[in-house]
């Protein structure tokens, strides 16, 4: 049973169509693992009698010759896209029991293809953290620990869930929301791969809504050739979706093990941040000499804007999530508490029903909004952002191809070690992801090396709009030189 577990997508892909297992026991391995590893609390709900049954059906369709691109692969979904008639909470207790009556188009297009659903993965409060301790189901405990230690060490956020379940062979593959890094650094924090898109290259329908002009949706695998055969599902235009872009959708599997050779891969200087550990620098250097060995020209550039990227995503983020998460007030579904009056009863319910991270940027949001600091804060936010969107412009448009710099500043830290009492502490861990968000470009990180404590580390791609082909090509020759990671099983 093991054995069909660590395979990966496309192992399994093969071995369905050969028929040297079935989607069942493929389904019913899983689903042995998720029981066993309910210690990292990577699941919020498991839906074994659903998996069952659309496993079933993908073993009835490959025996009739109508296999679909994903027939009987198991998968993990991000607890933030709706599935309709599954719990879906946003791991908020605000959204208590809510089960949704529709589909989000994203895993509805993952159904279509003969995907088979798992359950339902764990992640931060409405998606709102960096390290999955912010959940009201508790946290998310990676599968990784340090050299002698037994530590418990967290898996990154807000898809901490998604990534652990991918990285502790619980899943094939998994669903995520990246709003600032949210799929790119739990994925370094777990050696796997993670992939955020293009801005719009995946509908947001259906999806909970955090911050509407940088949420997007991407898988997470354990191999780059897993993550291009799962986007290929998940993208696509989106009548419902107003932000989704309407071009084709490539065959981005064909790009994996394309050549390089004659890439321009730029570097950033900027992003030479002060205090950055020796083994991250020194993980860059590895991950420029591996490109250039097969082809690639290692050019420096310069986005000048970064050192505002971060407190501007600070700004922006809050002020868009108080405005979407102002829909919560106890009235037409999730929690209500009760109250003497209408106000009240807001006040009540929505107290009761965020957590304290939540309640801070919707206090932030608010603020930033309001009639007196719109201008000083919200509006000179977003003028920034528009020269953090010109600088990449800038770069690409002198012939670089695509930019390469770390995931993250570390490799993953313990419970409880960061944010108590200084919530800029943990934000400070999206210092390279939140410019990708902020300038709606793709970046995919993929596991590069581990520190001196045994820990996985990523690099970082980041790419043309909607160029998510040149960065499956780049990820593939750097997965190639570094190898791939596991976790030693301790759960």
């Amino acid at each position: 049973m093991t054995e069909l577990t660590s395979f990966t997508l496309a192992e399994a892909r093969d071995a369905l169509a050969k028929k040297r297992c079935s989607a069942v026991e493929l389904a019913e391995a899983h689903l042995a693992a998720m029981e066993q590893a309910r210690a990292l609390n990577a699941y919020v709900l498991e839906t074994p009698e659903r998996a069952r049954a659309m496993a079933q059906e993908a073993d009835a369709r490959i025996a009739r010759g109508e296999a679909r691109p994903l027939e009987g692969i198991p998968l993990a979904v991000k607890d933030m896209f709706c599935t309709a008639g599954v719990r879906t909470t946003a791991c908020s207790h605000i959204l208590h029991n809510f089960v949704p009556t529709y589909e989000s188009t994203v895993t509805a297009q993952l159904w279509r293809d003969g995907a088979v659903l798992l359950g339902k993965t764990n992640n931060d409060e409405f998606a709102m953290g960096s390290s999955n301790e912010t959940s009201y189901f508790g946290p998310v405990i990676s599968p990784w620990r340090r050299k002698g230690s037994n530590a418990d060490l967290v898996p990154g956020g807000s898809s901490g869930g998604s990534a652990a379940a991918v990285a502790a062979n619980l899943c094939l593959g998994a669903t995520g929301t990246d709003t600032g890094g949210s799929i790119r650094q739990p994925a370094a924090f777990t050696g796997i791969v993670g992939l955020k898109p293009t801005y719009g290259r995946c509908s947001r329908w259906g999806i909970v809504a955090f911050a509407s002009s940088l949420d997007q949706a991407g898988p997470f695998a354990r191999t780059v050739r897993d993550a291009a055969i799962l986007l290929r599902s998940m993208a696509g235009h989106d009548p419902k979706d107003a932000t989704s872009a309407d071009l084709p959708v490539p065959d981005y599997e064909a790009a994996v093990g394309r050549s390089v050779k004659g890439l321009r891969i730029g570097v950033p200087k900027e992003y030479r941040v002060d205090g950055m550990p020796a083994e991250i620098e020194a993980l860059w250097e590895q991950g420029k000499a591996w490109l250039k060995q097969a082809g690639a020209e290692i050019v420096e550039v310069s986005l000048p804007h970064t050192k505002y990227a971060l407190p501007t995503y600070y700004i922006v983020n809050p002020a868009e999530a108080s405005s979407n998460l102002a829909r919560y007030d106890g009235v037409r579904y999730g929690l209500r508490v009760d109250g003497r009056d209408v106000t009240e009863m807001y006040e009540k319910t929505r107290a009761a029903g965020f957590g304290r991270e939540v309640r801070r940027r919707v206090l932030i949001g608010t603020y930033v909004l309001s009639a007196g600091y719109y201008d000083a804060y919200y509006l000179r936010a977003q003028k920034v952002r528009t020269l953090i969107k010109r600088d990449f412009e800038a770069c690409f448009s002198a012939g670089v191809d695509a930019i390469l710099t770390p995931t993250t500043p570390s490799a993953a830290f313990g419970l409880g070690e960061k944010g108590g009492a200084d919530p800029v502490e943990m934000y400070l861990n999206d210092v390279f992801t939140v410019t990708v968000n902020m300038a709606g470009l793709p970046g995919l990180s993929v596991p590069a090396g581990l520190d001196a404590q045994g820990l996985p580390l990523g690099l970082q791609l980041i790419g043309r709009p909607f160029d998510e082909e040149t960065l499956f090509a780049l990820g593939q020759v750097i997965e190639d030189a570094a190898g791939r990671f596991a976790p030693a099983r301790w759960w």
